[in-house]
């Protein structure tokens, strides 16, 4: 039997803990994404309204600003994670048991709130475990973060062919989920003696912080094009594969867990593929990835087809958030956690004009054409990956 020192079974349990970090925050929200056709049918929105009433998620987040960075000082981000985690599920649950759009809307706000501080909390936990490593493996734990969606939207497409009332399963997925949250915070804590100290690991500072956010500001936009193609997933594809491809609901309700699926996969090969050739390389191929995946999906007759595009697509993005991350965590002049959180934050910021715009041009045209959105921001993250990840 091989036996661990001491630091390597702490850096052990620190990635575990982390890596249950994601996949929980993964589960927790898209569980009730493949209910998203129902709600939408139950409240009788137009694809207009739908698009304004989910981008309430993000608008919850944005409003977030900068609380995550000083409570992740003050409190530790393991800690932050938990309790965000927690919260988040109640918030959740309560959408799901939503008795009008309005109640619906402002459950989505308060979720958006809480998820912000959760996901600043787990990456600023995520990239003190990865410098333990000496290597790269935030790809790894966004992975984790994939398979955790995917298998929310697994439950929630069983979940909704089962006929489950989406309050009553919403309720048990947020109760089991939270207390995951509590032992991935407790094995993270208990790791951290050995984890390097963010303050003095950081770059010297900058000229002033113009400069940190002329560093920081190609980073924000793209991550603002990996979440795009995200929401895209949470958001349409479901309905795409309904009302576009015509296909059965048990069909069109495995959209989401293809694209999550096969973001899931490309983020298991990130971190060898990083450490070969490099994050701009990467990231800008999965630019070009996202833009000709999402084209065939724009053009496709067939449900087959279509989810090869989606698979695509979906590998395309699995790298572009864990780069930008990485990155702003190195950037110089900004206090530690700052450069994380503020990019979580402000990325958010695409949620709003996706649904809505995606939702609108759709309510003009058709779905298919309003996917001309992914389409550009797959080229604009290949463009965003040569500058920002090339500087870096």
């Amino acid at each position: 039997m091989t036996l661990l020192r001491p630091a390597q079974r702490d850096n052990t349990r620190g990635r575990l803990g982390a890596s249950l970090m994601f996949f929980t925050n993964g589960v927790l929200f898209s569980s009730l994404l493949p209910r998203y056709p129902e709600l939408k049918e139950q409240f009788d929105l137009s694809n207009a309204a739908f698009g304004l009433t989910v981008v309430s998620f993000a608008a919850g987040a944005i409003a977030a600003a900068g609380v995550a960075a000083p409570l992740i000082r003050r409190l530790g981000a393991a800690r932050v994670t938990w309790v965000g985690s927690a919260v988040m599920a109640a918030a959740i649950a309560a959408a799901g048991a939503s008795p009008s759009v309005w109640w619906f809307a402002a459950a989505l706000v308060f979720a958006g709130v809480t998820d912000a501080v959760v996901d600043a909390g787990q990456n600023v936990a995520g990239i003190a475990v990865e410098r333990s490593y000496g290597r790269s493996i935030i790809n790894s734990l966004h992975a984790l973060w994939s398979l955790g969606a995917a298998t929310g939207g697994a439950i929630g497409a069983a979940a909704s062919a089962l006929e489950v009332d989406i309050g009553l399963q919403m309720l048990v997925n947020g109760l089991v989920w939270s207390l995951m949250a509590y032992l991935a915070s407790h094995l993270v804590s208990s790791a951290a003696s050995n984890l390097p100290d963010e303050a003095s690991d950081r770059p010297a500072a900058a000229t002033g912080p113009g400069r940190a956010w002329r560093l920081l500001l190609p980073l924000i936009l793209l991550a603002i094009c990996g979440t795009l193609v995200e929401d895209v997933a949470n958001n349409w594809a479901v309905l795409f594969m309904r009302d576009e491809v015509e296909a059965p609901t048990a069909v069109a309700g495995l959209a989401l867990t293809v694209m999550l699926g096969a973001q899931f996969v490309g983020r298991v090969l990130g971190d060898p593929m990083t450490d070969r050739w490099g994050r701009e390389r990467v990231a800008r191929a999965g630019g070009v990835q996202i833009a000709v995946g999402m084209l065939g999906v724009a053009v496709s007759p067939w449900p087959a087809l279509a989810f090869a595009g989606f698979a695509l697509a979906g590998l395309g993005c699995a790298t572009l958030v864990p780069a930008a991350f990485a990155a702003a965590d190195r950037v110089p002049g900004l206090p530690a956690g700052t450069g994380v959180a503020m990019l979580g934050w402000l990325m958010r910021l695409g949620f709003l004009l996706t649904s809505p715009s995606i939702g609108g041009l759709s309510d003009l045209t058709d779905l298919r054409v309003a996917f001309v959105i992914p389409i550009g921001a797959g080229i604009v993250a290949a463009t965003m990956a040569h500058l920002a990840l090339r500087r870096r």
